[in-house]
């Protein structure tokens, strides 16, 4: 099989590989969609962040495609399965764990980060990790389910209601999710903080009330319930502390670099009330958004605006940054 592999840092190749064998309790994916995410490319650059990564690497932890082989003791999936993979592998042994927060596990393992994923013609997977996909969900869509099931853990860290004032910082990929999950919940109005003016209109048609640059919003007069950050930069993280009202929540989603640090004022926190909060992964959040795409209540399709092949990535993954893309799919043919 080919697949594109990290040697070490910002070095990256196309190899033949060998199709893994699965375990008793794995399955092998045929990938058929895996989406670049920003995860990858602070691997590729050698900011890996929480988790540990060894080279060689096949990144992708955003994948979906079709079960090709068993593991003897698999029974609840059939060959040629349409799946969806949530990548996380919790140990279930370690406090947090045995504690119901099996997100913060201390021996987390991810497809695609610690273990080969979908940078590559097949994956090995356990079969927990499958979901079916169903009809009238694309390929394409089911390897988006892994960041909107982040989404979905994200909203369930702040308190949000009809009615809600929210600004949404960044009108990228998740941002527009987050946009789309804020409407749902009958937030008024959504405010999207967006400085690439060509995703304003996208932001619009998603159900954004009103987007602004970062410049507009530093002096937007009125402050919000609300304030969602999905970019990871230090200078918005800090406008988005500011711009919490009295009573405010405020989730800090985007990834940061793991030695950034931020100016934030603690008596505006003390005076004001904050109430700041972080996101970890998708812990038990994959079959909610299997839902919501397939009930139409979020809109994948039009957030994807890149599609690749996998001969390509080597290239891509180096140039990424200075592409524009708001979301890139990696696209293997229907017969590998």
């Amino acid at each position: 099989m080919r697949a594109a592999v990290l040697t070490k840092k910002m070095e990256m190749e196309i190899k033949e590989l060998s199709i893994p064998s699965p375990l008793e309790n794995e399955v092998i994916i045929n990938v058929k969609a895996c989406g670049i995410c920003g995860t990858d490319q602070h691997i590729y650059h050698g900011q890996p962040g929480s988790a540990p990564v060894e080279y060689p690497i096949v990144l992708g932890h955003e994948l979906s495609g079709e079960i090709a082989r068993l593991g003897e003791k698999v029974t609840k999936f059939k060959l040629g399965d349409r799946v969806s993979i949530d990548p996380n592998i919790y140990c279930g042994e370690c406090e947090y764990c045995r504690g119901n927060r099996q997100h913060l596990c201390e021996n987390l393992q991810a497809i695609g980060v610690t273990r080969d994923g979908g940078m590559g013609e097949y994956c090995a997977v356990p079969s927990s990790n499958c979901y079916i996909i169903p009809d009238g969900i694309s390929f394409e869509e089911g390897a988006m389910i892994e960041p909107l099931g982040c989404v979905l853990h994200g909203f369930s860290q702040i308190k949000i209601w009809p009615g809600a004032s929210v600004l949404i910082v960044g009108g990228g990929y998740i941002g527009l999710m987050m946009l789309q999950m804020a409407k749902m919940y009958g937030a008024f109005p959504i405010v999207v903080s967006e400085p690439d003016k060509t995703k304003h209109e996208l932001a619009i048609q998603l159900g954004g009330d009103e987007v602004i640059t970062p410049e507009e919003l530093s002096q937007h007069l009125i402050c919000f319930d609300i304030v969602i950050e999905c970019v990871g930069r230090k200078e918005s993280m800090e406008q988005a502390v500011k711009m919490a009202k009295k009573g405010g929540n405020i989730l800090l989603f985007g990834v940061a670099a793991p030695d950034m640090k931020i100016e934030i004022s603690p008596f505006d926190i003390f005076s004001k009330e904050l109430n700041l909060k972080g996101s970890f992964v998708n812990p038990n959040t994959h079959g909610q958004a299997i839902s919501l795409v397939q009930q139409g209540k979020i809109q994948i399709k039009p957030l994807l605006s890149h599609y690749f092949r996998l001969e390509d990535i080597p290239t891509i993954m180096n140039d990424y940054r200075k592409m524009n893309v708001m979301k890139g799919i990696i696209r293997y043919s229907e017969k590998i």
